[in-house]
């Protein structure tokens, strides 16, 4: 059967087209998935408290790892990501010109995330390099 409709052909292969509008959206729907587990996961430990301190103690523990240190990092830059476009989204759906500045404003949210991830990577991460290799000072 051809992938055709009345002589038109139909795109054929992924939805996404690598569309800076589109690509937005899949990342605002992957971090969104991400921060709700891990909302999900922290309930659920947190609630470990109520029956059993010591299980709970276990638990925490098990999250002092570099491991653990950069799915925070992930974390940090997941919630960040979704609340920026989030606003982004509030503005094209109730600013008249949103639509017109959709992708500036997209750029100006891969710009503000990199200022703030950048540093914010160096200081959530410095206490896990420094238990690996020791402290500089």
């Amino acid at each position: 059967m051809a992938n055709t409709t009345a002589g038109a052909k139909s795109p054929v292969g992924t939805l996404y087209r690598g569309y800076d509008g589109m690509w937005s959206w899949v990342a605002h729907r992957i971090t969104g998935v991400t921060v709700f587990f891990f909302l999900l996961v922290h309930v659920t430990d947190t609630a470990l408290v109520r029956v059993s301190p010591d299980v709970y103690n276990g638990v925490i523990a098990t999250y002092k790892t570099p491991l653990v240190n950069l799915m925070e990092v992930g974390l940090v830059g997941a919630v960040l990501y979704h609340a920026l476009n989030g606003i982004r989204i509030i503005l094209i759906d109730f600013w008249s010109k949103g639509p017109r500045y959709q992708k500036g404003m997209l750029r100006g949210l891969i710009a503000i995330w990199l200022v703030v991830m950048i540093p914010g990577t160096y200081f959530m991460l410095l206490r896990t390099f420094e238990s690996l290799f020791g402290s500089a000072s």
